[in-house]
């Protein structure tokens, strides 16, 4: 019963964070935004689904796999919208036309090699 409940809350849960992401990804008004609704309420969706498998099933090789399918999410995830956002940025992707800070442009890139 407790397995039950345990699972279905976090089936749900995952399923309403990844379609936060969907509508983020929709809704947001340029591609960085877009981005980060897709990394942050997906990474934490798909990991929200996986632990309610791993609940469902119980078993260490399924919570193990589990852990492991969290671990990739949580370290690729995040780097690669950071590689993707860098690169459409430094190829001339406009930012949103209320954007107020952009922190790469009055500050420069850190660690920038000199041509």
């Amino acid at each position: 019963m407790i397995r039950e409940i345990g699972t279905s809350i976090f089936l749900i849960l995952g399923g309403m964070l990844t379609l936060v992401a969907a509508v983020g990804v929709l809704r947001m008004p340029d591609l960085f935004l877009r981005m980060h609704a897709a990394t942050k309420a997906g990474t934490v969706g798909v990991s929200s689904i996986t632990i309610g498998v791993m609940i469902h099933f119980g078993t260490i090789t399924v919570t193990s796999r589990g852990v492991l399918v969290i671990a990739f999410f949580l370290l690729t995830a995040p780097v690669a919208a950071h590689m993707i956002a860098r690169a459409a940025y430094h190829s001339g992707v406009s930012l949103w036309l209320l954007t107020r800070i952009d922190e790469w442009k009055t500050h420069g890139e850190i660690g920038k090699e000199e041509e």
